[in-house]
């Protein structure tokens, strides 16, 4: 099972490169990192990830997904025979991304770490309600369009995945201002 939410904050560090504090607009206010809470909000609020795995001819392979923040972990889901499942079987390395395509403002994030198959049924208890607090009628309403996930979920017909950060950066938009965050777990 992957690792819980970590004792300690992770380090973050901004890099100037990729960050406006390398032609600053005058009269700007200082371009400082992104706290890993608001990292953690967008986490939890975020409705799709993107997940990147690797097949083992060395080919990439990226999937959305729908995807749940629970006490550190990042938590999805796929049917055991798709190839997300076979890369992840063969590597667990992968990538998670969420955000939006406006040029202007928001927040990218890019969550890199091992996805490790999770089976207890306790943390799988966790990560269903996790699911269902934030896809609501989604999961929960017998219309819904991911209805009965959590019986997967249960029943093993579903493979649940927590991919608990290694390293995570947020590439941060406000009106001109950007920013490039780099968290270390």
């Amino acid at each position: 099972m992957p690792t819980q939410e970590p004792v300690e904050l992770p380090t973050t560090e901004l890099d100037p490169r990729y960050s406006s504090a390398v032609n600053p607009r005058p009269g700007a206010a200082d371009v400082t990192a992104t706290e890993w809470a608001e990292a953690q909000r967008q986490l939890e609020s975020a409705e799709i990830f993107w997940l990147s795995t690797v097949r083992p001819d060395g080919r990439l392979h990226v999937t959305p997904v729908i995807a749940a923040w629970h006490a550190g972990v990042l938590y999805f889901s796929t049917g055991p025979g798709e190839q997300k499942a076979k890369n992840l079987a063969r590597d667990g390395h992968c990538a998670l991304t969420t955000g939006g395509n406006s040029l202007t403002e928001g927040l990218d994030l890019v969550i890199e770490g091992r996805a490790e198959h999770v089976a207890d049924p306790a943390t799988l208890e966790k990560v269903i309600a996790a699911y269902e607090a934030k896809y609501g009628s989604h999961i929960t309403s017998p219309e819904g369009t991911f209805h009965g996930i959590g019986d997967g979920f249960r029943k093993g017909d579903v493979t649940v995945f927590g991919v608990a950060p290694a390293t995570a950066y947020g590439f941060g938009r406000d009106d001109g201002v950007y920013t490039h965050t780099r968290w270390a777990f």
